[in-house]
């Protein structure tokens, strides 16, 4: 049985939401030192022979946290877009033990600001579509509407995504072939990912809502009118046949 307009558009719904609380997670991890924001983080990287860097670093878009002895996130005064740039004064303001590829280039610090604002122009087109999305439920233009701005959420979304798998996982490995152990926030990753693959099923599904019941529509209309025609015709039939016939008087 084909899903009505109304259960498409709730689909939407449900992961327009989804995307968007787990976008607020990655957003905001390192924000606060209180779960589950203590555990998202984008590059961990043990740093303990740099002058004056903790033992264990954690990159996150607010600010450059240590560990604490329960394995979270031990972080403090936050500095919006944070960039990973290790040489400079920003992170850890020397190049002592710092890996060769950080020095030199502003490649690591370009790349890790520019997610910030594309994630924030994506969550704002996801929340206008999470608005719309009640409309989809009931109207072919609200269906429409929501999914062309969730395209453009996703757009940005996956831009942001992109970025932060290339340019992080590019510092772990610069990281790790200096003899520093690396590695990257395996639930920051996670939600990025599950987030944009929800945004791709909502697009799916407020434009499949958008074209329920217009074929049916059209093939019924067609059907009358076929209908119409031919009764039409047989009643002349009919007639025409009882006026040739003689009367029995």
């Amino acid at each position: 049985m084909p899903l009505s307009r109304a259960s498409l558009g709730f689909l939407g719904l449900f992961f327009t939401a989804g995307a968007i609380l787990l976008i607020f997670f990655t957003l905001l991890g390192g924000a606060r030192n209180s779960t589950p924001l203590n555990e998202v983080y984008f590059l961990q990287a043990d740093t303990g022979n740099i002058p004056g860097a903790p033992a264990t670093s954690r990159w996150t878009f607010w600010n450059l946290c240590s560990v604490n002895s329960n394995g979270r996130n031990d972080c403090g005064s936050t500095h919006v877009d944070f960039p990973l740039d290790p040489p400079s004064s920003r992170n850890f303001g020397t190049t002592v033990n710092v890996p060769p590829e950080f020095i030199g280039t502003n490649h690591y610090f370009l790349t890790s600001r520019f997610m910030f604002p594309f994630i924030i122009i994506g969550l704002f087109f996801t929340t206008l579509s999470l608005f719309t999305g009640l409309l989809a439920m009931c109207t072919r233009f609200g269906s429409y509407l929501s999914g062309f701005l969730a395209w453009l959420g996703l757009t940005f979304q996956t831009i942001t995504t992109c970025l932060m798998t290339a340019v992080f996982v590019q510092g772990r490995n610069a990281f790790n072939r200096n003899g520093q152990s690396s590695k990257v926030g395996t639930k920051a990753y996670a939600f990025m990912w599950t987030a944009t693959v929800c945004l791709f099923l909502s697009c799916l599904l407020y434009c499949i809502g958008g074209t329920v019941g217009r074929k049916d529509s059209g093939y019924s209309g067609r059907k009358e009118r076929r209908r119409g025609f031919f009764s039409s015709a047989r009643s002349n039939s009919v007639k025409s046949q009882k006026k040739e016939q003689p009367s029995l008087a």
